[in-house]
């Protein structure tokens, strides 16, 4: 297994309780991915996901394995669920927990909009529940289990769904401009726009506005020190700073393969510590590693499904600037989440994903403060921030730094956003509060976890990059080969990776189903250790096919920092 994420940890887990014996090679000295975390001065902040959205599928995860989320952690339901402000608007909008009150809130801006949204709701919750028993945990292997009554009866509307963007639809009910950009933004949890998103896209609607958003209780870090746990009770070996240069392969493959498939793996080779390579022999080869570092960097280009051409022609989601903000004193203008949205909604996303990318100022952005709800992530009486603003996918943007040392580009963005959430908020003193900074920028991401582009998410979910569109997670070249992860199939997002994970042990037991396994998981039997052996520092010198990647091509490391991960 290749990459500490958490589809890779989640993946581990699963398919060491199948039987499998598993070893998981992280590049980085700890776990989590982009879900890794920073500490200065008695702040924690965590450099990734920070949204616990679809919780029926972190528990069934859970779940498999004899346990549930409410035993692994403590979660919050935030009340608001989150606070929009709005350019040239002087009062924000609270976003609550509860669908009737959302309905309410809709009317009160807008009359006719509570019964639309109720009627939205409706079809969000339908496609919600359609896309989790038929789409969401297939691989896509046949499409025959897809040819039943239910998803049959649906299939005017599921074109409709397929071939509109989520702005039309959006307009189709609401004509208030805030409230179409509450309904449109989930477009960016799918790194996209919501004039390129499929308005399938709209079920995630029901998950923060009738399901609710929560927050556990340690942060998301606690999330996956949950999941590693769980892979090592299953028997993982989980070894980290082992940077995987090259996946191994023999030519021909086994009986009963396609005869599309040119070789079949034998492992990979890897950096220790020590600067050593060491040569890991198995049967089966998950990359849970961004999938064009896999396929680019970690192949011979004979062998890679996915070359360099292909993504030539996929649009990456988002980049993003990140920053980290020890604040003294407390922010009540902020809720635990807060977003801030610019009037030109279309201007902006064309900013990043026009044909000529450019920095928006202003932008619309995120804010974070996990202050307002966990009390262990910043000294008493302080605040802490994270700020995602979108912009471009490029690492020649630069890198971010500590206390204003990174690229200027980079700086200048975050000062922006400072700027602006002080003057949006309505907190005049922020800047000066400020005792703790750190940004993360596009560079970072590419050199840190081998982001294609620089992108902070991954593929866009576009059309031609949504479902069986997105691609396959198993090798067309290399008998034996798999990959897990947002950056292939279901998509991007924490519950995504763990999806990932369970249609990825599908596609190794040939399960065609649609729908989520049954619970628990049955335990069966291992089977051997993997041998490792120690090799010279050149292993192309010893006839071991592929190529050496960058530092990190194991993908899940950290953002350069030894705390993060």
């Amino acid at each position: 297994m290749i990459g500490g994420g958490i589809a890779g940890l989640a993946s581990a887990a699963l398919l060491a309780r199948d039987g499998q014996r598993v070893t998981l090679l992280e590049a980085g000295d700890t776990l989590g991915g982009r879900a890794g975390t920073w500490t200065d001065q008695g702040f924690r902040f965590e450099t990734g996901p920070s949204w616990y959205l679809m919780p029926g599928v972190f528990d069934h995860f859970f779940r498999l394995f004899g346990s549930s989320s409410a035993e692994q952690f403590e979660l919050r339901r935030l009340d608001p669920g989150y606070r929009v402000y709005f350019e040239d608007t002087a009062d924000p909008i609270d976003v609550r927990a509860e669908r009737a009150d959302n309905i309410a809130l809709f009317e009160s801006i807008e009359p006719g909009a509570g019964a639309a949204l109720d009627r939205y709701l409706d079809s969000a919750e339908d496609t919600y529940r359609m896309a989790v028993s038929r789409f969401l945990y297939t691989s896509f292997q046949s499409f025959r289990p897809l040819l039943v009554r239910d998803v049959l009866t649906r299939i005017g509307r599921l074109a409709r769904l397929l071939l509109q963007p989520l702005d039309k639809f959006v307009a189709g009910f609401v004509t208030d401009p805030r409230l179409r950009q509450v309904l449109g933004y989930p477009a960016v949890f799918l790194g996209s726009s919501p004039d390129q998103t499929p308005s399938m896209y709209h079920l995630m609607s029901h998950l923060d506005l009738a399901d609710g958003v929560l927050y556990p209780l340690g942060g998301f870090t606690r999330l996956i020190d949950s999941i590693a746990d769980l892979a090592r009770a299953e028997g993982v070996e989980v070894i980290t700073g082992a940077r995987v240069t090259s996946i191994t392969t023999t030519p021909g493959t086994r009986p009963g393969a396609s005869k599309r498939l040119r070789a079949s793996v034998a492992g990979v080779s890897y950096v220790d510590r020590a600067g050593t390579t060491v040569r890991l022999a198995a049967d089966r080869v998950v990359s849970a590693a961004d999938l064009h570092h896999t396929e680019t960097e970690l192949l011979p280009e004979p062998l890679q499904s996915y070359p360099e051409s292909w993504w030539q022609h996929r649009v990456s989601g988002p980049g993003a600037v990140l920053v980290l903000l020890g604040v003294t004193g407390e922010l009540p203008k902020l809720q635990h989440h807060t977003l801030l949205f610019t009037s030109d909604w279309g201007e902006n996303f064309g900013r990043i994903f026009g044909k000529t990318p450019s920095v928006a100022s202003p932008a619309s952005f995120y804010v974070c403060m996990p202050s307002a709800t966990d009390p262990g992530v910043a000294p008493d009486g302080s605040s802490n921030l994270f700020l995602l603003v979108p912009i471009p996918a490029d690492p020649g943007l630069g890198h971010g730094g500590i206390d204003g040392a990174g690229s200027p580009a980079i700086e200048a963005i975050a000062d922006d956003a400072i700027g602006q959430l002080a003057d949006w908020a309505g907190i005049p003193d922020l800047a000066d509060r400020i005792v703790v900074r750190r940004t993360i920028g596009p560079g970072d991401f590419a050199d840190d976890l081998n982001s294609w582009r620089g992108g902070a998410l991954g593929p866009a979910h576009t059309l031609k990059q949504s479902a069986f569109f997105r691609g396959s997670n198993v090798s067309s070249k290399v008998d034996g080969l798999y990959y897990a992860g947002g950056t292939t199939i279901p998509g991007i997002g924490l519950p995504m990776c763990l999806i990932s994970a369970e249609i990825l042990l599908k596609r190794m037991r040939s399960d065609t189903s649609t729908g989520p396994l049954a619970e628990p998981l049955p335990r069966r039997g291992s089977v051997p250790v993997p041998v490792r052996v120690t090799v010279p520092l050149h292993p192309e010198s010893d006839g071991i096919a592929g190529s050496a990647g960058p530092a990190g091509s194991s993908g899940a490391s950290g953002f350069g920092a030894p705390s993060a991960s």
